[in-house]
């Protein structure tokens, strides 16, 4: 969420950051709504003050035995009680008006982060590794998985629909390795704390973190059982729960409307949990294979600071990730994404690219990490803030990353460790959580 204040200070530099995500300028109808709202307040705490001022005069009247003024000033009371009651309630939707505006602006961008309307203005960071030869032509993922007989969309369809799988024996124990692997490295030897959230929020806890409204539809969501035997659309909508799309809503929301010792941070949060996206925006996009699913594992990162340590903190969150992959030994690249592909909430942002020599002619990139800052855009909307030695409270800054996506780092190990039988070489780094397996065969 954008503070007010600062647009009013500077609405050209407002109005130039919308311009770098594509968007028209907003400061002015901004500002008017702002205008009116401030004009109410003023009024309404005016006739408050009046109302006051005139309940006291009365009282001296009556005991100046000044009947005619007494009688005059309660007419005057009686008219502001009538009154004061409308202009509360323009105060209120003129209120209620420039939050509704403002929470659907997305974040305005870094100076140093790059122009570009889309992923081909992204800019390559740097790179680790190099790209495998093989002997023979590399197979997609997905026909890997099937000729083993453990990677099964059939069944998974019957059950859930498109855009779901059902992993078996060898593979399902990779992915549960994979997860566990990430999960140990950032509780270890990172610094992260692990958490179990709950996968279930409230509507609040998903607009703190940006999902609402813009992206309501993006989203899945619990109805209880009650609610659909007599359907109430308001009631349903203010009632229901939301799926989480990622653990960053409910980590980065565990510190809403609370007001933090500086000396906790900054706090660093991890965890690993199903995760939930209906993908309305992606429509007939990687149909094929587990790449966009509405079910996934992912361990995330989330990071809650001050403001002079956050871009620092971007830099150490962005390595955290980058450390799974070469450890997985996986060739990958970081991309710096331009301002018109950054996520709504973020102000930088990195992606970590991995290389899958199944994918495409002769192999393809595919994001498997953002790393973002988001300043104290999602702090407002959450009231989160901080309090440091001055005791004065200010907003906290968020951070939150993959670290990494484990369904996607499941089908970058498949096709890099793939062998020319079709089996799936185990990486040394997972072999401990699989049991000292070193092979994944069909039986």
């Amino acid at each position: 969420m954008h503070d007010i204040k600062s647009i009013r200070d500077n609405p050209q530099a407002f109005d130039a950051g919308l311009a770098r995500r594509g968007l028209k300028p907003l400061s002015a109808s901004l500002l008017a709504i702002d205008e009116r709202r401030r004009a109410a307040i003023l009024a309404s705490e005016q006739a408050q003050a009046r109302r006051n001022a005139a309940s006291k005069e009365i009282g001296d009247a009556k005991k100046a035995k000044d009947e005619a003024r007494a009688a005059k000033l309660m007419a005057e009371v009686a008219e502001l009680k009538t009154t004061m009651p409308e202009l509360e309630a323009a105060a209120k939707a003129a209120d209620e008006e420039l939050t509704k505006e403002l929470s659907a602006i997305p974040n305005i961008p870094f100076d140093e982060v790059p122009d570009g309307v889309d992923e081909h203005g992204n800019v390559q960071h740097h790179v680790f590794g190099n790209k495998r030869s093989y002997s023979f032509a590399p197979k997609l993922h997905d026909d890997l998985g099937t000729a083993l007989g453990y990677m099964d969309f059939e069944a998974a369809a019957k059950l859930s629909g498109a855009r779901f799988v059902v992993l078996k024996k060898g593979l399902a124990r990779l992915e549960r390795a994979i997860g566990q692997f990430m999960l140990d490295l950032h509780t270890t030897e990172h610094g992260y704390t692990e958490i179990n959230p709950p996968l279930l929020v409230r509507n609040e806890v998903m607009f703190g973190t940006g999902q609402l409204p813009k992206f309501e539809d993006d989203q899945f969501w619990a109805i209880k059982g009650e609610l659909l035997a007599a359907p109430d659309h308001e009631r349903l909508k203010t009632e229901r729960l939301g799926l989480i799309p990622t653990a960053e809503v409910s980590l980065t929301n565990l510190v809403r409307e609370s007001i933090l010792d500086e000396k906790q941070l900054p706090m660093r949060l991890t965890a690993l949990t199903p995760c939930f996206r209906a993908e309305a925006g992606a429509a007939g996009r990687d149909t094929r294979g587990m790449i966009r699913q509405h079910q996934f594992t992912k361990v995330e990162l989330v990071s809650i600071t001050t403001p002079e340590v956050s871009k620092d903190e971007l830099e150490r969150m962005l390595s955290c990730a980058e450390q799974v992959l070469q450890k997985l030994d996986l060739h990958y690249r970081v991309m710096t994404l331009c301002a018109g592909d950054m996520g709504f909430s973020s102000q930088k942002t990195y992606d970590i690219e991995v290389w899958m020599p199944g994918q495409g002619d002769g192999g393809m990139f595919r994001e498997i990490s953002s790393c973002s800052v988001c300043g104290d855009f999602q702090a407002r909307r959450m009231d989160a803030r901080s309090r440091g030695p001055d005791g004065k409270p200010r907003f906290v800054h968020t951070l939150n990353g993959s670290g990494t996506a484990v369904g996607r780092a499941l089908i970058a190990v498949m096709e890099t460790y793939q062998q020319e039988d079709g089996s799936i070489a185990v990486p040394s780094a997972l072999q401990p959580y699989m049991g000292g397996l070193k092979v994944i065969a069909r039986e």
